[in-house]
């Protein structure tokens, strides 16, 4: 009981000034759940992966547009990012919103494994949802500043390629954030939740081998294999990480090793990321990194070359808003599962093994704290460019993993369009308090200030290499 009073309590810490009452953003979005419904189910459909999004980008910029959006497109050198733009005057409230799909995976919407013939990629990690939820939460944010003549903007960014492209930060890096008051996102997830949870930096990079090709039986001495100098430094790395600290993460695939046993390869890849809490610790284990890419090279009498594809600052958490969005999805509680839905859910439960949650978790939403998250989000490098806050929606059944096929399946159905839904109204209201509360909008940009530190510079981890628009080709 004392727990349930301190949250209401704390919801009513931010509750909203008298005149913005008038308009109810949470009967805003549940009136637009069609739209969300029918948006993340095309893009689901599509599953189109980074920097080649051309019809899901297309979409929502079309919805924005239809709905008195002023949209701008191609920015920052990426034909499928945008900006669209509401509003006059006042403070700058940014919502934001990816379309991007993982490669390599293929689901139906169905609660048992069943890939889709011809389709190699998937929303296995929600981002149709999130493409939607957003764009419902911009629309109502948008016909809340109409209804009420309240001074501001509201600006939806199409923010393609997350997934290994980094699209954001080339948004951020050309200055795109820069008059922004506060940014917000959210994610798909297997849980409700607006706990301030940081993300690892990563940068990541394609290490490509040359050597000559002979005949592996009839000339051996003649040949010098690429293979040979990628399985080099993949040794090399992996005894490296012995030596690393404990937020560490490195992994890497061989994406180009040959293609006949008896043909010495002239050309190797391995596509390898590197992460970590502190983007110094970042910096110092890729130029280890380099130096056994080099000294593989060496040893195999080959030669190495790299092309850097992306890399994220951490996410600068701010607790100002943070709790203050954690207040309002409390005020809008979580998904509730149908009958039909509820069965659906079992099914696929018997596939997460001990991994399963009880359903009703999806209802819940989880307490508040400040943690260390293991992933990587280029939202990082919006959170060095302005005050920012996420929100996470029970878009997944409970207990299922990003990146799998059971979330695959689940951004497909209505449980997914719930969650999205549930995100959308979230942000909606923290948009409405955003812009109704100047002396919430100072302390948060007090708290950034502070945490960034004094004469602080933002530096990407991408130096100052162009989008690579064909990374996923």
């Amino acid at each position: 009981m004392r727990k349930a009073a301190f949250l209401f309590a704390a919801a009513a810490l931010v509750a909203q000034p008298a005149f913005a009452q008038t308009f109810d953003a949470v009967e805003a979005v549940d009136a637009q759940y069609d739209r969300t419904e029918r948006v993340a189910r095309q893009l689901w459909e599509w599953a189109e992966v980074g920097y080649q999004e051309t019809k899901s980008s297309a979409l929502l910029q079309s919805e924005l547009e239809a709905n008195g959006f002023t949209v701008q497109e191609g920015v920052a050198g990426i034909p499928t990012a945008f900006i669209a733009e509401y509003g006059s005057e006042g403070p700058v409230i940014a919502i934001l919103g990816e379309f991007d799909a993982l490669p390599g995976l293929s689901q139906s919407a169905s609660p048992l494994r069943e890939t889709v013939e011809g389709r190699h990629a998937a929303h296995a990690c929600g981002h149709n949802l999130f493409g939607a939820g957003s764009l419902t939460a911009a629309i109502a944010v948008k016909q809340w500043l109409e209804e009420t003549g309240t001074p501001g903007r509201v600006r939806f960014y199409g923010t393609p390629a997350e997934e290994g492209g980094s699209g954001k930060v080339y948004m951020t890096r050309a200055g795109l954030f820069d008059d922004v008051d506060v940014a917000i996102h959210w994610h798909a997830d297997d849980e409700n939740s607006a706990a301030a949870q940081t993300s690892l930096a990563n940068r990541s990079a394609k290490f490509r081998f040359r050597g000559r090709s002979a005949h592996a039986a009839g000339a051996p001495e003649q040949g010098r294999s690429a293979l040979d100098g990628v399985e080099a430094m993949n040794m090399m790395v992996n005894m490296m990480r012995e030596h690393t600290t404990m937020d560490a993460r490195i992994h890497y695939v061989i994406t180009d090793g040959g293609t006949a046993p008896n043909v010495i390869p002239d050309f190797a890849e391995a596509f390898y990321y590197v992460r970590h809490s502190d983007t110094a610790e970042v910096e110092a284990m890729w130029e280890r990194l380099e130096a056994a890419a080099k000294g593989a090279a060496m040893g195999t009498g080959t030669k190495v070359e790299w092309e850097i594809i992306h890399g994220n600052n951490p996410l600068l958490v701010n607790e100002t808003l943070a709790k203050m969005m954690d207040a309002k999805l409390r005020r809008v509680g979580g998904v509730d599962y149908t009958a039909e839905e509820r069965a659906w859910a079992r099914q696929l439960s018997e596939s997460l093994g001990d991994a399963a949650l009880p359903l009703a978790t999806a209802a819940e939403i989880q307490p508040y704290e400040k943690s260390l998250g293991y992933g990587s989000t280029d939202v990082g490098d919006v959170s060095w460019a302005t005050p920012t806050v996420g929100v996470r929606t029970a878009t997944w059944v409970p207990g299922t993993a990003a990146h799998s096929w059971q979330s695959a399946a689940a951004s497909g159905t209505t449980i997914g369009y719930k969650g999205a839904q549930v995100a959308a109204k979230a942000m909606a209201l923290a948009a409405v308090e955003l812009f109704t509360n100047p002396e919430l909008r100072e302390r948060a940009r007090a708290e950034f200030e502070a945490a960034r530190g004094e004469n602080y510079e933002y530096r990407s981890l991408l130096g100052d290499r162009d989008p690579p628009l064909d990374y996923r080709k």
